[in-house]
């Protein structure tokens, strides 16, 4: 490819880019990086291609020569890390096909794409299965907290700290609440002059939170006028208390509540404050439609796969990796997700393309320790014959063979042992479904192969490592609800009804964490689902990890944390009693629906396992028979009146 300029990584004598833009032609395949702006290159493009036409004795190029050349010609910019496509999302095909030519003299982790913005450019990338170039960076919630509580600035030496500063491009937020509680003269003067003025690379200097506020709310305060430090104070005061009360009115439901607890307006806020000019990246909204708000920077987006013709094509920065080697493609380039791409392609036929990304950082808000641990994946795959792609979570099986044999036990034993416990995952999601436990609908089973690396004496040996892959299940975690929404009597009493019967299949089934026995319930694995009105209809449990931990234990010396879930809500809701009373007759109504329906048909509960082992040191039919023992004998009525009790102690 001819370069019309210089490379494009060099550097001038102060160590800066020579260029920070550049035009990347089609027709006549040539790059021009002379520094100048895009319109100017093309036209040094021109001239070049008739200066060697004339030496090779040839016309200069027709008017429509000129215009195809320019036509097929695609906007770069340069950073110091990156080299940016700026599409055209009508031309798409150009775009991609400038990709593939800038491959020839960058890496491709190197090339990514503006105008992210635009649901063609991300439809086209996510279509290659290259979600991975468009995400934002995975960071985790309490990176993000200390992000914004940090970026708290005032605009003056003596002012008050009012703002949120996005350093990248020097604009201050303020949020609706500061606003509210600005009573000062001067700092309200100051915040109408600021929202009329530009800093040096032409970015407000300041504007309002979120950035999707009606203009008509930026224009209320402006109307205040520039001299409002001259204006009666009191006059001031109730016209800027008007706006504000006009900015509150048109804030989104889930953005009312501002506080980093609120999942919601935390995201939003980092979002606004990591934004920076030339931005390649788009968030998970933008990448999975409805997807839910904790997985804001939670994905870390890697190389995927695209279906041509029945055949899998990976993504072609796996073609650099196996080549180069290079120790930073491999932190993308991960063995284990090309096993299990592989994986799907033999399993689905009819498949355009697949994204995969691997969660790195626990979601609950109060992750515990050695969650995850980089066992937990996010598949985006489009069926062919769907209008949307279908979205799976992958989870894999905490005690593996590999994870036995770092324990010093031989290969036969570690095999033997990581196949029971597949076996009893797989039947503790059966005993929770017999009890009536809302989990998704389906779950598959799944392995690789990988090499076991270790210092023992197996290491390098081919082992398998299993895996369990479910539908991704739409809606909010019940601990992520902003608090806002308890305000509204009706949706307080529904959700507290669904979180009163869902907690009395949790303690029925004993779920607690295998290591502390802490209880699980309302911080992992409850997702709520509304209807068109918003309000909520369902509790979906994701997954059943932890049931059948405490199997031994009364129901009275359990049932004590589920008091937390009424109790945390209390300065929430409106009428405290009547939230509580909700939920408890929901845990004694569905605990007594439950006892009935097993004393109905004992026979089908007792022999459902039968055929396994039965082993009083706790293999999984002898939970199930303690677990059904202890169902039988319990009272409801009393422990709806201990629970009562719990929550109503100060």
């Amino acid at each position: 490819m001819k370069i019309l300029g210089d490379n494009i990584w060099s550097v001038d004598a102060g160590g800066k880019l020579s260029s920070r833009v550049g035009t990347l032609f089609l027709r006549t395949p040539g790059l021009v990086t002379v520094r100048t702006v895009h319109a100017m290159q093309r036209l040094a493009w021109l001239d070049e291609i008739n200066r060697e036409r004339a030496q090779n004795s040839l016309p200069p190029l027709s008017p429509q020569e000129e215009e195809d050349e320019i036509s097929q010609s695609v906007d770069l910019i340069f950073t110091d890390e990156f080299v940016l496509i700026r599409p055209d999302p009508d031309r798409m095909d150009l775009a991609l096909r400038a990709d593939e030519e800038l491959q020839k003299l960058v890496s491709k982790r190197r090339i990514r794409y503006l105008n992210t913005h635009s649901a063609k450019v991300r439809d086209a990338l996510r279509s290659r299965g290259e979600n991975w170039r468009m995400a934002r960076a995975p960071e985790s919630q309490e990176d993000m907290r200390r992000q914004i509580l940090s970026s708290r600035v005032a605009a003056s030496a003596d002012g008050e700290r009012l703002y949120y500063y996005n350093h990248a491009t020097g604009t201050r937020y303020l949020t609706c609440a500061d606003a509210e509680r600005t009573s000062n003269p001067a700092s309200i003067a100051e915040i109408i002059s600021l929202l009329s003025r530009r800093n040096r690379i032409g970015r407000p200097e300041l504007d309002l939170f979120p950035v999707s506020t009606p203009q008509s709310v930026k224009r209320a305060f402006l109307a205040l006028g520039t001299d409002a430090a001259t204006t009666d104070e009191a006059a001031l005061k109730q016209a800027f208390a008007a706006a504000c009360r006009l900015w509150r009115d048109s804030l989104p439901p889930a953005l009312r509540e501002e506080s980093i607890d609120n999942f919601e307006w935390r995201n939003e806020m980092s979002q606004t404050l990591s934004s920076a000019p030339n931005e390649p990246n788009t968030d998970e909204r933008e990448l999975i439609q409805g997807i839910s708000p904790e997985f804001y920077r939670q994905i870390e987006w890697l190389p995927g796969a695209r279906m041509d013709r029945g055949q899998i094509i990976f993504d072609s920065v796996w073609d650099e990796f196996l080549r180069t080697r290079d120790p930073e493609l491999a932190e993308i380039c991960e063995e284990r997700v090309r096993n299990i791409l592989f994986n799907l392609s033999r399993l689905f036929s009819q498949v355009e393309y697949c994204n995969i990304g691997r969660i790195s950082h626990s979601l609950a808000r109060r992750p515990m320790h050695g969650a995850n641990r980089g066992s937990v994946y996010i598949i985006q795959v489009k069926p062919s014959r769907r209008p949307i792609a279908s979205v799976y979570m992958i989870r894999f099986q905490k005690w593996g063979i590999a994870e036995h044999l770092d324990e010093g036990k031989d290969l036969l034993r570690s095999i033997i042992e990581a196949n029971e416990y597949s076996d009893y995952i797989l039947d503790r999601r059966l005993m929770c479904q017999q009890l009536g436990m809302d989990l998704p609908e389906t779950m598959a089973f799944g392995q690789i192969s990988e090499p076991y690396r270790s210092a023992n004496e197996y290491n390098g040996t081919t082992v398998r490592a299993y895996y369990f892959i479910r539908p991704y299940v739409h809606g909010t975690a019940s601990d992520k609800i902003p608090p806002a929404r308890f305000a509204n009597a009706v949706f307080a009493e529904k959700f507290a009804s669904l979180m009163g019967a869902a907690a009395a299949l949790d303690l029925i089934v004993g779920r607690s964490s295998t290591e502390s026995h802490e209880n699980l319930f309302d911080k992992f694995y409850e997702v709520v689902q509304f209807s068109a009105d918003g309000m909520p209809v369902r509790v979906k449990i994701t997954d059943h990890a932890g049931s059948f931990v405490d199997y031994t234990q009364p129901f009275e010396e359990l049932v004590a944390p589920y008091a937390d879930v009424v109790r945390r809500r209390r300065s929430f809701v409106r009428d405290f009693d009547a939230f509580a009373d909700a939920f408890v007759r929901a845990f004694e109504k569905r605990l007594n629906e439950v006892r009935d329906d097993y004393r109905r048909r004992r026979t089908a509960f007792d022999e459902l396992f039968s055929h396994r082992p039965f082993d009083t040191a706790g293999s999984g039919a002898y939970r199930w028979a303690k677990t059904l023992e202890r169902l039988d004998a319990c009272d409801p009525a009393a422990l709806a009146a201990t629970l009562r009790g719990i929550i109503r102690q100060q």
